[in-house]
């Protein structure tokens, strides 16, 4: 397939790659084809890239979507890097704004939501040291320098090339398309110093080392192991955030084969981690496999919530090892209301099944598309380049990433996770809620007073019955329940949605809510919020 072929659901065919080797000769007087077509390229940031040099300043599309192009995968995004210092930027487009206080980076917005994420040329501040310092966490990043530079102080060599849109060339200072045709994650550097300077780059090496079905370099898979300890010292809203990017690269399952193998998962998920090495690989291959089904959605472009990729990061550990209103096998037998509410729940599920077999649809419930309700909307789509996530620790009030060391239930790691790691309190909440209605959709465990309407009808349901479908994908059973439930769901009216439990606690019985208008202020109120 020619590079200007690209598919958006192939995004991990390598067979594209089709670099330029060095021995073709060209005419004096014919101008090489470009490197990459423009018409390949976004035609907003060569508008960006433009409007910069009839101003003066050089400017290059950089990093990634260089990298992307290159391989035949389209871009996520693409970023320019200019000589232009940050305020020169904010005069040259109206529509930008600058953002970040550790070093300023420019934002241009176009329609759709649409950003081009400018920065100025840096160079690694390390570099103008004689003496390394012992500690080569990097705290201060805010030293401008020239092109080249700029490519040098970058993480590996495939993210440091630059295209020149007017010229067509890709500029590689580094060794970036060697290390294209070799499929190699390789640091800019010494493996070694890089790791130290930002731990998070062993995330990074991971997830690109997926993404693109590379292999890791021999001296930077070494310097990933001697150093993967020092992951907790990065702003943890930062690890977090590399964390969900594993988990939507559409390569999540080799990202955690690779996260095991380094050693990183007893670092960033200690509870996961320790529960997965005492189940056994027939446990952890279950996990795998689904992940393994959350990448093929998130290949045909199904991005799910970040609720929903909390909950099945978190699904494996087990909701009676802490708190949780979970009831255990041992509990005493229920009174004879609730086992008649029970046999009418499971008579209309049965009923479901029924009229579920006669309808002409998806043969494997498992293949059908996630809801829409479960998947990640059009204005979080840039939340990443909105900022707002430090890069590096930035003083002692930071706290350090730190999750509970031994098996625990999914809502205290959820809970640590918003107090360390500035997980939004409403995600976690959800993920909580997804992660306890995963019984009930299984049969495990019924609901009380509840017919599965009213139950597909809960704000939440969209996204447990997702993370339900990856569930019965990898183990190979549940699939008649799965297929009653989307069933019950099909034509469910969205805007009648029920929050009602959302804000439960996460121990002890729910207080039942009166009818009257205390609950509507309740809802205005937050709505006021």
């Amino acid at each position: 397939m020619p590079l200007g072929a690209i598919d958006r659901r192939r995004p991990f065919s390598l067979g594209t790659l089709r670099l330029p080797t060095q021995a073709h000769s060209v005419s004096p007087s014919a101008k090489a084809p470009p490197e990459i077509p423009e018409e390949l390229l976004d035609p907003d940031a060569v508008k960006v890239v433009r409007r910069l040099r009839r101003a003066g300043h050089q400017a290059y599309l950089v990093g990634g979507c260089v990298r992307d192009l290159l391989l035949g995968i389209r871009p996520k995004d693409f970023d320019v890097a200019t000589s232009a210092h940050p305020n020169q930027v904010k005069e040259t487009f109206r529509n930008s704004r600058l953002i970040g206080r550790r070093f300023r980076l420019a934002h241009v917005f176009f329609r759709g939501g649409k950003i081009i994420e400018v920065s100025t040329f840096r160079a690694n501040p390390l570099d103008e040291l004689q003496d390394l310092p012992q500690d080569l966490l990097i705290r201060h990043d805010n030293v401008f320098g020239s092109a080249e530079e700029d490519a040098r102080r970058r993480d590996f060599t495939i993210n440091g090339l630059f295209h020149d849109v007017d010229e067509g060339r890709v500029i590689d200072y580094v060794g970036g398309k060697d290390d294209l045709r070799a499929r190699l994650i390789r640091t800019i550097g010494k493996p070694d110093v890089r790791m130290r300077e930002d731990p998070v780059r062993i995330l990074r090496a991971i997830r690109f080392a997926a993404k693109c079905a590379f292999d890791l370099e021999g001296e930077t898979r070494i310097a990933m192991r001697a150093h993967v300890h020092e992951i907790p010292r990065c702003a943890p809203p930062r690890v977090l955030e590399e964390v969900l990017k594993l988990l939507r690269s559409g390569a999540s399952r080799r990202s955690f084969e690779l996260l095991r193998e380094v050693g990183a998962l007893r670092i960033l998920l200690p509870p996961v981690a320790a529960y997965l090495e005492r189940s056994g690989e027939e446990e952890a291959e279950r996990h795998l496999r689904a992940l393994d089904a959350l990448d093929g959605h998130v290949r045909v472009g199904e991005i799910p919530s970040d609720a929903v990729l909390l909950a099945t990061l978190l699904a494996p550990l087990p909701r009676d090892a802490g708190r949780g209103p979970i009831a255990k096998a041992s509990q005493a037998r229920r009174p004879a209301a609730a086992e008649k509410a029970d046999d009418e729940l499971e008579q209309e599920l049965s009923e479901l099944e029924a009229s579920a077999s006669e309808e002409a649809g998806v043969e494997d419930p498992t293949q059908a598309p996630l809801p829409e309700g479960a998947l990640r909307e059009e204005a979080e789509l840039h939340d990443e380049r909105l900022g707002g996530h430090p890069a590096f620790v930035a003083g002692s009030d930071v706290q350090p990433w730190s999750l509970p060391q031994d098996v625990v239930a999914p809502d205290i790691v959820l809970s640590e996770m918003v107090r360390t790691a500035r997980l939004p309190r409403r995600i976690a909440e959800r993920a909580r809620m997804i992660l306890l209605a995963q019984p009930i959709l299984s049969g495990e465990r019924r609901r009380r007073r509840s017919s599965p309407q009213a139950f597909a009808r809960q704000s939440y349901f969209p996204e447990a019955l997702a993370v339900f479908e990856l569930s019965v994908a990898a183990t190979g059973q549940g699939h008649d329940q799965l297929a009653k439930w989307q069933h019950a769901f099909a034509g469910q009216d969205l805007s009648q949605v029920r929050p009602e439990e959302e804000g439960a606690p996460a121990g002890g019985p729910r207080k039942r809510r009166s009818r009257g208008g205390r609950r509507r202020r309740g809802r205005g109120h937050r709505q006021a919020r």
